[in-house]
C-alpha cells in the first residue's frame, strides 16, 4: 500500500528521547504567591546569582548522578558501562584539523539527522567526562576536545543562520537537548562566546515551549511540549535570563493559550491524558509507552530541577501527572515492561524494546516520586521495588544509567518500603481503542482501531510491517515468559500472522519509508468495550480491512482466567484465503522446543513441522498454556485449525531503517509455534470461537474442555455472547437490537451483568459512540437499584429495563448496582 501522508503533528524520536538520563531527587513542590495573571505561578523575580549556580549544579547532578559509591558493584557496573560507551565514541572521534565530521557513520556533520546524533554522542562524552571513575573523568584533552567538537559542530551544522530541512525534530528538539545538556556539565570550561553562539542557536530553533518553530501557527502539545520546555530551562539558566526560565516552566501550564495544551489537563479528544488513563501523541495514536512516558520524564525533570527556586512549578493540576501514574502507566506495565500494545512504531526501534521502555518509565515514577505527596510516593515506590524484584529476565539495574540507579537502590534497601503484588484488574482506555486484563499470575492487552484512533503509524523508516498490529492483536504476558516480546519478536515473527488477528493473505509493500511519519485509520466506528466490578470485561472490534473487502465482527471477554475469543460475519471477496491468528508464539532461540499436545496426544516437535488439526478440541503449550476450541452457535463445518512450528530469520534492519533509529542488518533467528484457523478462499458469514487458558497446565485445559464452565451463548452478526456460570457473570456485545441468554438490547452496546448473593451488578457501553440511548433489559427480576450512574435509570420488576444514555460518553462504561 502506498505510505501515508504525514500527520501535522508527525515527528520522529532519536536516542536521545528514550536515552535521557532521568533526573536527580527533587524537593518538596512548596506553593508561592500568586503571579499576576497566574494564580498558581512562582512569582517572576530577578534571580540570584547564586539561584542560577545551584540549579545548573543541580541539572548537571541529573545527568551525572552526584555523589555515588563507585565501589559498590551495581554502581561500579553501571559505570563501566558508561565507561565503554563513552571510550569506544572518544577512540572513533576524528580530531584532525580538516574533519568533515566527528564520526564516519554520522557523515557529513550538515544533515540534521547526522548533527543531531553528533550532540547525543557529544553529551556521552561529557558525561563521562564529568563523571567519577571513568577513563575520561576531568581530563584536560577530552574537555577541550568536546569544546572543539562542539565549535566544528557550530560552524559546519547547526547554527542560526540555517533553515530547517529533513526531519524538524532533530532542530528543535533532538539537537538543543543533547546540546544544551553538554553545555551544562562544561560550563565552567566554555568560553563565553561559546556559549553564546550554541544558546543563540537554540533559541532560534527553540524559543519557547508552546509553538513549532518551522510552523508557528501549530501548537506544541505532550511529549514536544515536555521536551521543549526542558530545552528552555537550560539555556534560561545558562544565560541567566528569569524571563526565559519563568517562559519553561509556563510552558508546562501553557500560560501562553490559557491552558488549552496544559500538560497538566485531561483531554477528551487529541493528544494528552483521558480520565480513563489513555494517553495520546501524535492526534491518535495510543502512546502511553513511549511520547507518555516521555513527558512523565521530562515533565517530572522540569518540576525537579526547579523546585524551591524562584521558578517552582506550582500549578495545582500537577495532579493529573500524578494520577497518571497509578492510571496511565502501572496498568501497561507488567514486571517492569511496558507493553507493545502502546508503543506505538517504537517496537521497530531494536535499541529501545520492551524491557527499555519499561526501565525508563520506572525511572521516570522515581523521579517524580521524589518531589510527590508522601501518599503518591509511598505507593509509587512499592509498585517499582515489585517490577524490580520480579524481573531477572532484563533486569532494571543493568538497564540504567547511575542517577535512576541511585534512587532505585534507595528504594530496594528501604526495608519499610513493601514490594507491591502484580497489579490485577480489567482497564479500558475507550480514548485510545485498548483494553487490558491483569491477573495475578499473567496479563492480556488487546489493540484495537478505529475511526477515532490509528491502527498503526509508520514513517521515517520506522515500523515498515506494520499493517496488523491494530487489528485486534492480542499480548499474552507471563511472569514465566517476560522476554517473549522483547527477545527480537518484532525482528522475527511473521506480520501477517499476528495473534488474534483476522487477515486477508495478501502481499503488502513496507509502509512508512518515506520522510514523516503517517497513520493509518480504519472506517469502524466500534472499538472498545465494557468492564465490570473493575474485574470482567467484554471488547469488540468491527473489522473494515485496510486494501481489502475482508469485514469481521470480533468479540473478546475477559473472565477469571479465561479469555473467550469470538468472530462472526467474517467475509470477502478478493479470491485469497482468509485466515484468524490463535497464537503465534516466540519460543527463542535455544533449548528444548516447548511441548504441543492437542487432545492428549503429543505433537512432533522439530522446525519445519505442519498440521491440519480439523477436529481439535483443545491444544496446550508448554509453558504458555491452554486453548480450547468449542462448538458454538452459528458454527457449521467450522475453519480448520492449523499449527505449524518454524524457525524464522530476520533482522532489525527489515522493519526499521530510520536515520537514528534504524536496526542491525545482522540476521536474527527464533523458533515460533504458530495456531490458525483458516476460513479459506473468500469466505462468507463465517465465523470462529477460541479460548485462552493462560498458565493452565495440559490437564486443567483437559479437564476445562469437557466441563465447559464457560458457554458461548451467542456467535452471529447480531450479537456475541458467553456465559459463566459459575461467576454469574452473563456478557454480550450487540451489533445492533437482539436478544441472548434472555438479555435484550435495543441497540448496539457492550454488556456485562454478574448476579450474586451480594445483588445485581450492571456494566454498559457503546464503543461504537453511534447511540444516544440503548435500553437493556435483564433475565431476571430486581426490586430496586443500590446504586446507579447518573446516566444510568432502572425500571425495577420481573423483567427489569435499564436504560443508559449513552450519548456523549465516549466509549465509557456505566454501571448499577441492583438487588
Amino acid at each position: 500500500m502506498p505510505t501515508p501522508a504525514p500527520t501535522p503533528a508527525a515527528d520522529s524520536t532519536g536516542p536521545s528521547r528514550r536515552t535521557l538520563l532521568a533526573a536527580g531527587a527533587a524537593a518538596a513542590v512548596a506553593p508561592t504567591a500568586a503571579a499576576s495573571g497566574t494564580a498558581w505561578a512562582a512569582p517572576v523575580t530577578a534571580g540570584p546569582d547564586d539561584a542560577y549556580d545551584t540549579l545548573l549544579a543541580r541539572a548537571a547532578a541529573q545527568l551525572t548522578g552526584g555523589d555515588f559509591d563507585a565501589a559498590d558493584p551495581d554502581f561500579a557496573a553501571a559505570l563501566k558501562t558508561l565507561d565503554a560507551q563513552a571510550s569506544g565514541w572518544w577512540r572513533q572521534l576524528d580530531r584532525t584539523a580538516d574533519r568533515t565530521a566527528l564520526w564516519p557513520d554520522l557523515s557529513p556533520a550538515s544533515d540534521p539527522g547526522n548533527f543531531g546524533q553528533s550532540y547525543t554522542r557529544l553529551r556521552t562524552l561529557a558525561t563521562a567526562w564529568a563523571t567519577p571513575g571513568t577513563s575520561l573523568s576531568g581530563s584536560a584533552e577530552t574537555a577541550d576536545a568536546l569544546l572543539g567538537a562542539l565549535r566544528f559542530l557550530h560552524s559546519t551544522g547547526y547554527r542560526p543562520d540555517r533553515p530547517e530541512s529533513g526531519n524538524w525534530w532533530f532542530w528543535e528538539i533532538g539537537a538543543p537537548r543533547a546540546l544544551m545538556d553538554t553545555c551544562v556539565l562544561l560550563r565552567a570550561r566554555m568560553p563565553a562566546d561559546d556559549l553564546a553562539a550554541y544558546t543563540a542557536t537554540v533559541a532560534k530553533f527553540c524559543p519557547d515551549p508552546d509553538r513549532r518553530t518551522n510552523s508557528p501557527s501549530l501548537a506544541e502539545t505532550g511529549a514536544n511540549r515536555a521536551d521543549k520546555a526542558v530545552i528552555v530551562a537550560l539555556r534560561g539558566l545558562l544565560t541567566r535570563d528569569t524571563a526565559t526560565v519563568a517562559r519553561a516552566r509556563d510552558g508546562l501550564s501553557d500560560v501562553r493559550d490559557n491552558g488549552r495544551n496544559s500538560l497538566f489537563k485531561y483531554v477528551t479528544s487529541g493528544d494528552g491524558f483521558y480520565e480513563d488513563g489513555s494517553f495520546v501523541q501524535h492526534g491518535s495514536v495510543a502512546y502511553t509507552g513511549t511520547y507518555g512516558s516521555v513527558l512523565l520524564g521530562s515533565t517530572g525533570q522540569l518540576i525537579a530541577l526547579l523546585a524551591d527556586s524562584p521558578w517552582a512549578v506550582t500549578d495545582p493540576r500537577t495532579s493529573v501527572l500524578y494520577e497518571a501514574v497509578d492510571r496511565t502507566f502501572a496498568p501497561v506495565v507488567f514486571d517492569g515492561l511496558m507493553m507493545d500494545a502502546v508503543r506505538g512504531r517504537a517496537t521497530s526501534r531494536e535499541k529501545a524494546r520492551d524491557h527499555n521502555d519499561g526501565a525508563a518509565t520506572l525511572s521516570h515514577i522515581l523521579q517524580l516520586a521524589s518531589g510527590a505527596p508522601a501518599g503518591y510516593a509511598r505507593r509509587w515506590r512499592a509498585l517499582a521495588k515489585g517490577w524490580i524484584r520480579r524481573n531477572d529476565n532484563t533486569p532494571y539495574l543493568g538497564l540504567v544509567g547511575i542517577p535512576a540507579l541511585a534512587r532505585a537502590r534507595a528504594v530496594l534497601d528501604d526495608a519499610s518500603v513493601p514490594a507491591a503484588d502484580r497489579l490485577t484488574g480489567h482497564f479500558v482506555f475507550a480514548g485510545m481503542d485498548r483494553v487490558v486484563h491483569r491477573r495475578p499470575r499473567w496479563a492480556f492487552a488487546l489493540s484495537l482501531s478505529s475511526k477515532r484512533i490509528a491502527a498503526y503509524e509508520a514513517g521515517n523508516g520506522e515500523n515498515l510491517h506494520g499493517w496488523y498490529t491494530g487489528d485486534g492483536m492480542t499480548y499474552l504476558y507471563s511472569g514465566d515468559d517476560l522476554g517473549q516480546f522483547g527477545d527480537a519478536f518484532w525482528a522475527t515473527v511473521d506480520p501477517y500472522r499476528l495473534p488474534g488477528t483476522t487477515v486477508d493473505t495478501r502481499a503488502r509493500a513496507d509502509i512508512g519509508t518515506g520522510g514523516g511519519t503517517g497513520t493509518y485509520r480504519p472506517r469502524n466506528a466500534v472499538a472498545g468495550g465494557a468492564v465490570l466490578d473493575s474485574r470482567y470485561g467484554a471488547a469488540a472490534m468491527e473489522l473494515l480491512a485496510d486494501g481489502s473487502t475482508l469485514r469481521a465482527r470480533k468479540a473478546w471477554f475477559c473472565l477469571d482466567n479465561v479469555v473467550v475469543a469470538l468472530g462472526a460475519d467474517i467475509g470477502a471477496s478478493d479470491g485469497r484465503t482468509v485466515e484468524t491468528i490463535v497464537e503465534n508464539r516466540n519460543l527463542h532461540a535455544g533449548g528444548p522446543a516447548p511441548r504441543l499436545t492437542v487432545d492428549g496426544r503429543r505433537q512432533p516437535g522439530h522446525d519445519g513441522w505442519s498440521a491440519r488439526l480439523t477436529d481439535a478440541g483443545w491444544a496446550h503449550l508448554d509453558g504458555t498454556g491452554g486453548y480450547v476450541f468449542p462448538d458454538h452457535p452459528g458454527r457449521a463445518a467450522g475453519p480448520g485449525l492449523r499449527a505449524l512450528r518454524e524457525e524464522r530469520v530476520g533482522a532489525w534492519r527489515d522493519i526499521n531503517t530510520g536515520a537514528d533509529t534504524g536496526g542491525s542488518t545482522a540476521p536474527v533467528t527464533r523458533r515460533y509455534l504458530t495456531l490458525w484457523l483458516d476460513h479459506g478462499v473468500s469466505p462468507a458469514s463465517a465465523s470462529y470461537a477460541y479460548v485462552l487458558l493462560p498458565g493452565a497446565s495440559a490437564a486443567a485445559t483437559a479437564a476445562w474442555a469437557r466441563a465447559r464452565p464457560v458457554r458461548i451463548v451467542a456467535d452471529d452478526a447480531t450479537v456475541q455472547a458467553v456465559e459463566a456460570r459459575r461467576d454469574g457473570v452473563l456478557a454480550a456485545h450487540f451489533w445492533g437490537p437482539g436478544r441472548a441468554g434472555g438479555l435484550t438490547a435495543s441497540g448496539p452496546c457492550t454488556v456485562l451483568v454478574r448476579r450474586g448473593r451480594g445483588g445485581v451488578s450492571v456494566a454498559v457501553a457503546d464503543p461504537g459512540r453511534t447511540g444516544t440511548t440503548v435500553s437493556v433489559g435483564l433475565p431476571f427480576g430486581v426490586r430496586k437499584a443500590v446504586r446507579a450512574d447518573d446516566t444510568v435509570t432502572v425500571t425495577p420488576g420481573r423483567r427489569p429495563v435499564v436504560t443508559v444514555r449513552v450519548g456523549g460518553s465516549r466509549g465509557r462504561t456505566h454501571t448499577a448496582e441492583l438487588t
